[in-house]
């Protein structure tokens, strides 16, 4: 008898038991053992999968898991959050059409936009703390708005249910990676569809690429598709390393919120700090909506612009951050430990200055992604570095 070759070895067999962790489908693509089947799987009659490209067990059973959270028909998982928002973009605007977005957006999320006028889709903004200017930049070719649910730096919280009626039958996309479905549900409150960058809380340790979205089963499936033919698919590890991440979302999400409110508290009043920017401080033009939509907190991410008293902002942060190596600059965000970010440099800097300012992104404004760490840890650790400021 001929001895098998090599290129045949190492498949295994399922036994009687099962493994209490979901195994990683590391492969490219899966075996058929006939047409009759192959044309069944693409009928959707049977559940299985020909391509990871396409689908693998290990994508659909955290898009479900992401659906189960958001309370959807469906869900989708994609190379990243801008795979996950490229896919909407792509699925949902054709030449001639016009999206409607919030002013305050994710840099590379305007990058995308503004991108989108090459392709004779038109674009506009409107101020999210006013549906008026919403309903009153409407056109008939208007196909989607995109929003945050808590803007990205300065924290300005949407009132998805106010945006949904003025939207009237447009659909309203909502990228929720700062607040997770922890915190709010924008499909229940009426959106048309989530948005994450699942590289932040829902893996929650800063070593994973990976989007995904939420809505009705058919829109899923037409986002599926685009991701399969523009090749913004996500892969095999990264889903088990998110799925894994989900299972300590509550615990985690629960202790950022009550860290992430002190933090600000204590910060808000130090000297050298000119603004806090947090919906739990009163002061924030969001608090009375962000107390009312948000009763657990807004997540773990502050934003902070130092009192610059006639220097240079940026020299200012530079101080902070050498002051403070313990706290590392990391252009992202919600690690399990805490991190900086400077969104002038980073998230904004393709702005003109005179953009930046008037987006309030100043040269001395610094973000900060609370972690894990106690409370007491992280104010010692900043008051060190702010009172290196004001000698």
């Amino acid at each position: 008898m001929a001895e098998e070759p090599v290129v045949r070895m190492g498949e295994t067999q399922a036994g009687v038991t099962r493994p209490s962790v979901a195994p990683i489908y590391q492969t490219t693509a899966f075996d058929v053992p006939d047409l009759d089947v192959l044309q069944q799987l693409y009928a959707g009659q049977v559940t299985g999968d020909i391509y990871t490209r396409d689908s693998n067990p290990g994508m659909r059973a955290l898009a479900q898991s992401i659906a189960a959270l958001e309370g959807t028909e469906a869900g989708a998982v994609f190379a990243s959050g801008m795979g996950a928002l490229g896919s909407i973009f792509l699925t949902l605007l054709s030449a001639g059409d016009h999206v409607l977005t919030a002013q305050s957006l994710y840099g590379k999320t305007l990058q995308l936009a503004s991108r989108m006028q090459r392709f004779d889709v038109a674009v506009s903004a409107f101020d999210v703390c006013s549906p008026q200017q919403l309903t009153a930049q409407l056109r008939p070719g208007t196909r989607f708005v995109l929003v945050e649910t808590v803007a990205n730096p300065l924290l300005e919280v949407a009132d998805i249910e106010a945006l949904v009626a003025a939207a009237g039958s447009v659909p309203l996309i909502v990228d929720s990676t700062f607040t997770t479905p922890e915190l709010i549900r924008p499909c229940s409150l009426g959106a048309a569809a989530v948005i994450h960058s699942a590289s932040k809380y829902l893996n929650g340790h800063g070593d994973v690429m990976l989007g995904v979205a939420a809505g009705s089963q058919q829109l899923m499936s037409r986002l599926n598709e685009t991701a399969s033919i523009f090749g913004q698919n996500a892969n095999p590890f990264e889903c088990w390393l998110t799925q894994r991440g989900l299972r300590t979302l509550p615990l985690r999400m629960q202790q950022l919120c009550r860290t992430t409110c002190g933090l600000a508290q204590y910060l808000s009043s130090h000297p050298a700090v000119q603004r806090v920017y947090h919906p739990s401080l009163p002061r924030h033009p969001s608090h009375r909506l962000a107390s009312r939509l948000y009763p657990r907190g807004t997540g773990g991410i502050i934003a902070i612009e130092l009192q610059t008293n006639g220097r240079d902002g940026m020299e200012l942060v530079n101080r902070f951050m050498r002051a403070v190596p313990q706290l590392p600059f990391s252009p992202t965000l919600a690690d399990a430990r805490t991190t900086l970010s400077y969104p002038a440099l980073t998230s904004h800097r393709f702005l003109s200055a005179e953009a930046r300012a008037e987006a309030g992104i100043s040269d001395a404004l610094l973000r900060i992604s609370v972690g894990l760490e106690p409370l007491e840890l992280l104010q010692q650790e900043f008051d060190s570095g702010l009172n290196s400021l004001l000698t």
